[in-house]
């Protein structure tokens, strides 16, 4: 199955938020009736060319996103590092190789980068989530924390 995988465009947000609400954690977080909060943070995501959201086409109709961002630290020499954060396939569109496949562009945008490292964190309670990561050559190398304010 060919999907395309292009940034995201602010009328893109309906689908987007949607995929992020489609679970049981998401649910809870977001916001499907009022889309200006994601439009600001759209709007300021867009305008810094360190952050990029994408998402995946299939026929037409928007079946996954993730957002990117490349941050450059001290540790590691100086290294350039990717962050991945809200990896989202459609219900519909689970089991296509969607999410392979936007994994692979991200990977691949790291390397253009010149990023030494690809990380991101999946909740504990997403266990496929992680099974799927693990099958794609990441690693549980580290212990997240947050702390919501």
């Amino acid at each position: 199955m060919n999907h395309v995988i292009r940034d995201a465009r602010i009328d893109d947000l309906p689908a987007i938020v949607a995929m992020l609400a489609d679970d049981e954690l998401g649910r809870t977080r977001e916001d499907t009736h009022n889309l200006e909060p994601y439009a600001e943070a759209f709007r300021q995501i867009d305008g810094d060319t360190r952050n990029r959201i994408l998402v995946a086409e299939s026929d037409g109709a928007v079946v996954g996103c993730f957002q990117i961002s490349f941050v450059r630290g001290l540790s590691r020499r100086g290294a350039m590092r990717a962050l991945i954060e809200g990896v989202r396939v459609a219900a519909e569109g689970r089991g296509r190789g969607i999410g392979e496949a936007m994994m692979r562009h991200a990977v691949s945008m790291a390397k253009a980068e010149g990023c030494a490292l690809v990380q991101l964190t999946s909740d504990k309670s997403r266990t496929r989530a992680h099974a799927f990561y693990e099958r794609l050559g990441f690693k549980k190398s580290h212990e997240g924390f947050k702390l919501e304010l």
